[in-house]
């Protein structure tokens, strides 16, 4: 094969990778938490818009849009509206998808469960390891989940 024609393909593969590599690092950079202790929600990309709900420290939310000092974002549930970019941050928070989730000893179903957590509660996330997420619930007690019953980064 022709010198040319192996760099090609060098070339190619590599291309490739690194489009993967900025896909996730892209939903990394798309996924943000609440960082004020109350944070309001709104309608539109301002201090005059309507206050649409309440967020608490911690909720991850998908960033959608940027303008300016404000994040149009989207939570697990799919409903959409609008933060102040400073009232959040890139710690890593989990929203439980599932309506009963056990939180194991180990990653792996071959654990041990701890405690279990339910539909809508804030984990805080800790490490990721293959499909399973440490977390740490509010009361203190930690274990791995399923990556695939939570929603977040």
């Amino acid at each position: 094969m022709p010198v040319t024609t192996v760099a090609r393909s060098l070339f190619r593969g590599l291309f490739a990778l690194s489009l993967g590599v900025a896909a996730i690092s892209a939903n990394a950079q798309n996924m943000v938490s609440i960082s004020g202790s109350t944070v309001n929600m709104r309608d539109g990309p301002g201090l005059k818009s309507t206050v649409l709900w309440e967020l608490r420290r911690g909720f991850p939310l998908q960033v959608t849009e940027r303008r300016g000092d404000w994040l149009a974002v989207k939570d697990f549930e799919g409903d959409t509206g609008w933060v102040a970019r400073s009232l959040t941050s890139d710690e890593p928070h989990h929203i439980v998808t599932s309506k009963i989730l056990n939180v194991r000893s180990g990653p792996g179903t071959n654990n041990e469960v701890v405690t279990q957590a339910q539909y809508g509660e804030l984990l805080k996330t800790l490490e990721k390891r293959d499909d399973w997420v440490r977390v740490e619930r509010e009361t203190g007690e930690s274990g791995w989940v399923a990556e695939r019953l939570v929603w977040g980064w």
